[in-house]
């Protein structure tokens, strides 16, 4: 027990000492026990949530939520800006970028957009606390789980250990998406009368997959080439990729071709 425990001690102050020093002292940077203790409260939720929901009335969550979507959208449409001109102006490649780890004001815009983008998936768990208030526990999946719950853990060791370089190119494409996305939740919450104006859903998954295929083979391209960027970070990416495209594609089967059968 005493050896286990200063192996975890010893993991413990290595992550503590090789992380980035411009963004060590940046708020749940600096260790990952912050990160930990969210990810077991979420856990927690999702666990104790439907439970002492089971005999209550769902709540009424209709201004919070678009309050909430259209904040989101807002921050995403801020992210993607940053990605997309800081790259543009430190002249980022597309095919292979590594690291900036300078104090220059463009290396710490990179950085600082980074560590909203990590933050936000930290706001994101939101999304399940509200499913679980409403009552809506069907949207509780083990997708939605597995995503919202590993995204902080990805992105704490991206801010962590590679807070620009390649990682923006992730980040460019989810906020996109997120847009996307949000401005859809946030559209459908404002009552059935939406709905005639939201029949893009099916192409909203769509785009979610095709984000997942090009990730894949944008880190695929950097594990196989000469790339000056962690190869390590870039296979934790490719194989979490890989998994999401599993798993959103099964969702798509059973969303939009499985039940369209049923229903013929």
């Amino acid at each position: 027990m005493d050896s286990a425990w200063q192996k975890v001690r010893s993991v413990h102050q290595w992550i503590l000492q090789n992380g980035d020093k411009r963004t060590d002292p940046w708020l749940l940077v600096y260790s990952p026990v912050p990160v930990c203790v969210i990810f077991v409260l979420y856990l927690c939720v999702v666990w104790a949530g439907p439970r002492l929901m089971k005999h209550r009335e769902p709540f009424d969550l209709k201004v919070v939520l678009t309050v909430y979507n259209f904040t989101m959208v807002c921050l995403s449409v801020y992210m993607f800006h940053e990605f997309l001109v800081t790259s543009w102006l430190s002249k980022y490649s597309y095919l292979c970028q590594p690291v900036d780890y300078s104090t220059r004001p463009l290396a710490m815009r990179m950085a600082n957009v980074c560590w909203w983008f990590f933050f936000s998936k930290v706001i994101e768990l939101s999304d399940t606390v509200f499913f679980i208030l409403r009552k809506k526990n069907s949207q509780l999946t083990f997708l939605h789980i597995y995503h919202h719950g590993t995204m902080i853990f990805n992105w704490w060791a991206g801010v962590k250990y590679v807070a620009g370089g390649q990682s923006f190119f992730i980040g460019l494409l989810n906020t996109f998406v997120h847009i996307v996305m949000y401005s859809y939740y946030g559209l459908a919450g404002l009552g059935p009368h939406m709905q005639k104006y939201l029949w893009w859903k099916r192409y909203l998954t769509s785009l979610q997959l095709l984000q997942f295929v090009l990730l894949t083979t944008h880190t695929g391209y950097n594990l196989f080439t000469e790339c000056d960027f962690q190869d390590s970070m870039n296979t934790v990416v490719f194989a979490y990729c890989v998994s999401l495209i599993a798993l959103f594609s099964n969702f798509y089967y059973q969303s939009y071709v499985n039940r369209k059968r049923k229903q013929k």
